[in-house]
């Protein structure tokens, strides 16, 4: 194009000045085939960088869509799992009483941004959704709902709609240990990806594994197979002839055709079941940047050929358009700076609010863990003074002041050691050594047991215990190791509610580990893996927080050691306390 430009004007100039010297003649033309020269490689170098930049830049596009495709399905899928462990949600669906059911879905929606929440029963009845629309709807043959029942992990499905796209969602069974009570369902926004590129210059697409077209810029694409689609599209006949007369804009490029615009087509893969991410981007701004450096150019060897005889009035035309175009890039450059730096601004501010929000909720969540703390922790001394308190007065009653005053004393203690753990609470964020000191274990365990005698005598239960002969030495928080004990001697009476045979046994044993086993005749343990997650309780509603074990373990973790938990081949539960032994006779030598 740009040769025979410049040939027809070497022409016309001749024609122009049929009377010009033949050394000027030369000298102009010697200057047009420089121009011509100059013009070609100019056109395949920057047409070349120009096409390199814009195949960079669609390809960066194209990681940063596929990448929030991946995050967004990766966001959703969790949430099921999450959702299927709602103790609120599982109690509506025992009770059978969803009125606030929908309510807290509500909630949750705009926290995950999911497009909406679907809580089902057994039966595919929708008993609760953030789409009000949609209760009482029935399921049951739907295929999320039917593989959600038959598996046991989350599935994932996608179903077109009667509007032409597609809907993708995340579903799982909510179970109350072996009992299927219903199922969550999390629908995915699909149609936002759609919204924010439709925005750009580019056309994509997303297909699944099968190549069909399941998100579009365009939409009468969704549905079809992707070559379906573009054969359909027709180039028009003239917009062919200019491309072709134009020729190739680069070497080694692939053109396609595309509401009548020459794109570059990309594909990447979107590591999610196989989907993939095809992207058309149009090489019309590399075409008009290559034509304004071209122009440039062009327009300075027409000032070196303005000799005097050269039509001013074409070189100044030549100029001012030269500078409308530079004037116009630089606006165009200067908005779009200005525009960035507006939405780095906005970014910046809502980083700020987020990690506000984040620091909130963090306090709120400390705080409601002390507060947990303490009343757990409270409970046992509460628990034995009550038990001291219904002593004495028996003993009173009996006119034997000497034994109430022994069970006085006891409840004395006891408020001593409420004093203690409150005390110890206050310290409880923060971890260190203060509190460490070297003691005989056995010392431990006997107060702890001393603490719940009362509960075992009540309780009919017989105690065994085996500790070695010699001290245990040990280097931990002594009135917190108690804690633990009486905790798990508490949850072992507990267990052993309404069993006929109610044994517990008390073995301390040491070697590199001091290791206290703590073994009951109850029911045994029967979720493992959520023993010692906080909240998780066998008990009744009221009559447990769920947090003694959560706490126990922190406890000895804090400490150096570890707690454990199994089901004895006897019956009933083992738990063992495992912390690191010092020797005190080293220790005196030194």
């Amino acid at each position: 194009m740009f040769t025979r430009d410049v040939t027809g004007r070497r022409i016309a100039q001749e024609r122009l000045f049929p009377g010009l010297p033949g050394t000027v003649r030369v000298m102009i033309a010697v200057s047009l085939a420089v121009l011509v020269a100059v013009v070609w490689i100019a056109n395949a170098f920057l047409t070349e960088r120009f096409v390199e930049a814009t195949r960079q830049r669609a390809e960066l596009r194209q990681s940063l869509y596929a990448g929030a495709i991946l995050s967004e399905l990766q966001r959703n899928s969790v949430v099921p799992l999450l959702l299927a462990r709602d103790p609120t949600l599982i109690t509506a669906l025992q009770a059978r009483d969803f009125s606030a059911s929908s309510q807290r879905l509500i909630s949750f929606v705009d926290e995950i941004g999911s497009a909406a929440l679907t809580l089902m029963d057994t039966e595919g009845r929708v008993v609760a959704a953030t789409d009000r629309a949609e209760l009482g709807a029935s399921y049951g043959d739907a295929p999320f709902f039917a593989e959600a029942i038959r598996g046991s992990d989350t599935v994932f499905t996608l179903n077109p709609t009667p509007g032409g796209a597609y809907q993708a969602s995340f579903s799982r069974e909510v179970r109350d240990g072996a009992t299927s009570l219903g199922v969550i369902q999390v629908e995915v926004d699909l149609a936002q990806f759609e919204r924010r590129w439709r925005g750009t210059t580019a056309a994509v697409v997303v297909t699944d594994a099968s190549g069909r077209v399941i998100i579009s810029t365009e939409p009468r694409w969704r549905g079809q197979a992707l070559g379906q689609a573009l054969a359909s599209l027709s180039v028009p006949t003239a917009l062919e002839r200019a491309l072709q007369s134009a020729g190739a804009f680069g070497p080694g490029v692939d053109e396609g055709f595309f509401s009548s615009t020459a794109l570059m087509q990309l594909e990447t893969r979107v590591p999610f079941r196989g989907w993939r991410l095809v992207s058309f981007t149009s090489y019309e701004s590399v075409r008009e940047r290559v034509n304004g450096v071209l122009a440039l150019i062009i327009t300075v060897f027409a000032l070196l050929l303005a000799l005097g005889f050269y039509l001013l009035n074409r070189r100044a035309t030549m100029r001012s358009l030269g500078f409308q175009r530079e004037s116009a890039a630089l606006r165009a450059l200067n908005d779009r700076l200005s525009a960035e730096i507006a939405e780095r601004r906005r970014v910046e501010e809502e980083l700020k609010v987020t990690e506000q929000s984040l620091a909130q909720s963090s306090k709120l969540a400390a705080l409601g863990e002390m507060s947990a703390a303490v009343s757990h922790e409270l409970n046992q001394p509460l628990a034995a003074m009550k038990t001291y308190l219904a002593g004495a007065k028996l003993l009173l009653q009996r006119r034997r002041p000497d034994e109430a005053l022994s069970s006085f004393q006891r409840i004395d203690d006891l408020i001593e050691r409420m004093g203690a753990i409150t005390r110890q609470l206050k310290s409880y964020a923060r971890k260190g050594d203060q509190a460490f000191e070297r003691f005989d274990m056995r010392d431990a365990v006997a107060a702890a047991l001393a603490l719940m005698e009362p509960q075992l005598r009540q309780h009919k239960v017989r105690l065994t215990q085996a500790v070695p002969n010699h001290p245990v030495w040990i280097e931990a928080d002594r009135l917190r190791l108690e804690q633990v004990v009486i905790n798990l001697v508490r949850n072992a009476l507990d267990a052993m509610l309404g069993a006929e045979e109610r044994e517990l046994e008390m073995l301390l044993s040491h070697g590199d580990e001091a290791v206290l086993t703590v073994r009951d005749t109850g029911h045994g343990i029967t979720d493992r893996e959520q023993l010692f997650e906080p909240f998780y309780t066998t008990k009744a509603p009221g009559e447990g927080t769920g947090l003694g074990l959560a706490i126990s373990s922190g406890i000895v973790k804090d400490m150096g050691g570890r707690l454990t938990a199994r089901n004895s081949t006897r019956g009933g539960a083992v738990f063992e306390v495992r912390l690191p032994c010092v020797d005190k006779r080293v220790d005196a030598a030194e």
